[in-house]
Formats: structure tokens, sequence, C-alpha cells
């Protein structure tokens, strides 16, 4: 099965929960999402009927990002998504709406959450196609929106400082000492990422490629492929590593 023919089927999306005509893709996402039967799809028809990601088929490897920014700096957010989108048609981003939540780190006000999916390579260190499009949009998200990274679909860069945007982030902390004050559950990331030890950034090498930092030089990057630490197209504050020189050029193996 040819990952051109997945594309064409819009990745088991439907319009109508039968078939799909044709973007954009609106509704409930229970109604819209492709069945699960292909989650245990058998070997008898060639492989024919297997979900995209199934781990028997060597499929662009895929990577999500998720984060929300409050409903009422929404609009404002998504003005600027359209701006980066008309200067590099690259991304597209999925987005539903939150309740804010009671609970101490959940959602402190009602909010969009965003999800960006995008094609990593199976290298490590090798440059994303068009990364520097859907950093910029993360970064402005998190740092001109007042967005908070979902706690499981982020890389490190998005946690640093993240705790402090959840007014009762200090509550958490009480409750988790009390019912764990040997600190069984806790690990060296989860200190990082709850402000308690150490910073999740890891700058280094080729770290902003990975997403454990925000460049802040070109080494952040990879320079020695073409990508450099540059400024954002829309959000200039953004810092992401952007491909210098023909865009033809710059085209990474997604696999």
């Amino acid at each position: 099965m040819s990952a051109a023919r997945v594309e064409s089927q819009a990745y088991g999306l439907t319009n109508d929960g039968v078939s799909f005509t044709g973007y954009p893709v609106v509704g409930y996402q229970h109604r819209i999402q492709a069945s699960g039967t292909c989650l245990d799809s058998a070997d008898d028809d060639g492989l024919q009927s297997v979900c995209y990601w199934d781990s028997r088929i060597r499929w662009p490897f895929i990577y999500n990002s998720g984060f929300s920014v409050p409903l009422s700096r929404a609009p404002a957010f998504v003005a600027d998504v359209r701006s980066v989108r008309s200067a590099s048609r690259a991304c597209s981003v999925l987005m539903r709406y939150v309740r804010a939540s009671t609970a101490y780190l959940g959602k402190p006000e009602d909010s969009v959450a965003v999800d960006i999916d995008y094609y990593r390579s199976y290298t490590s260190g090798m440059p994303r196609a068009h990364a520097n499009v859907i950093d910029e949009i993360e970064q402005m998200a998190l740092l001109k929106y007042g967005g908070v990274p979902h706690w499981g679909k982020s890389r490190n860069f998005a946690f640093d400082g993240a705790i402090a945007k959840y007014p009762r982030a200090s509550e958490f902390l009480r409750v988790k000492d009390r019912y764990d004050p040997e600190g069984i559950f806790s690990s060296e990331w989860s200190n990082q990422v709850l402000g308690m030890k150490g910073s999740p950034i890891i700058v280094g090498k080729g770290c902003a490629i990975e997403g454990l930092c925000v460049c802040s030089e070109d080494s952040h990057c990879a320079p020695e492929k073409g990508y450099l630490c540059r400024p954002g197209k829309v959000y200039t504050e953004a810092r992401v590593c952007a491909f210098v020189g023909d865009e033809h050029d710059g085209f990474v193996d997604v696999l």
C-alpha cells in the first residue's frame, strides 16, 4: 500500500462518517475519524488494509506536538497562524475546544487545544522539512499567547517555565509530597517539568532540531546541512532552525 494512496484517502478521515470528499473536514472528532478495524488487520490481503501507523510498515515517521491557547486569545492566535501559513504554506493544525478544569494541573481557563502533526526522520539529528514553520507556531503559542504544553505531546523546550502558568501548581506539589514523600513516583524528568529541580532544556549541538532547546546560535541547528538559527517570519521573537539556500536543496528524507 503506497503512501500516496493513504494520503489520497485523507489518512482515514471522513466527511460523513463513511467517505472522504475533500478538505476541510469539520465535525466531532469521533464522527470524522476512521474506525479502528485496521488495528488488527490480517496479513492475507498483502497489508492493504493496515493502519497508516502499523509497525509492520515503515511509513513516514510522524510526531505530534500539542498545546493549548486561552480561548480569549484564540482569535489573535489564529490570525497569526494564518499569516505564518501565507508566508509558508507547509502546515495544517487541528483545533478543538476544552473547558477550564478545577484539577490542579488542568487548564486554568477555557482554551483552544491545538495539535500539529509533522514528519520527522527515523535518524536522530536529521532536520525536519518545514521545521521552522512548526517551531514558530509553537513558540508563538507558548510565549506570545500564554499557551501551555500538552503534558504528553510536547518536546523539552515547551516545558521550560510551564509550571508557572498553572495557578494551583503549588497545591498539586503539596498533595504530591503528602502522598509520595519519598519521591518513589518521581523522576529527574518530572522534577524538571514541575520546576522542582533543574531544567528540561538541554543545550548542545543540534539541540533545537530535536526540540531540546530553542536555538540561540547556528550550532543548535544543523549548519552542516544548511539549517541556521533565524527569527520567525511573523513572530520575530521566535528562534527557529531555517534552511538557508535553494528550497529544493533543503528537502530532507522523512524516512
